[in-house]
């Protein structure tokens, strides 16, 4: 049998989404930065590479960084606002 999660109160959900967002907000910020850097270096390099090299870059790192961090953001969200204690044994 589950307890009710501390989600389920609309203050407290709304508190935890709003510091999920900001988290993603920043992963973003850093996405952006890594991207460009990534993208300067290989400029920079002075090799030939197509346009679909840059673009599968791009899309590499941004997919990935975001991914992690949005997955790593609901682990934070999930233990941080005692829902996962709400799941397990009583």
């Amino acid at each position: 049998m589950t307890r009710n999660s501390p989600l389920d109160d609309p203050a407290a959900a709304a508190f935890a989404w709003a510091r999920w967002r900001r988290l993603m907000a920043v992963v973003a910020a850093i996405t952006v930065l890594v991207v460009g850097a990534a993208l300067a270096w290989f400029w920079a390099s002075g090799e030939p590479v197509s346009v679909h090299f840059y673009i599968a870059i791009t899309l590499g790192i941004a997919g990935t960084m975001l991914l992690t961090g949005a997955l790593m953001g609901l682990v934070f969200l999930s233990s941080g606002t005692g829902h996962d204690d709400a799941v397990g044994p009583d």
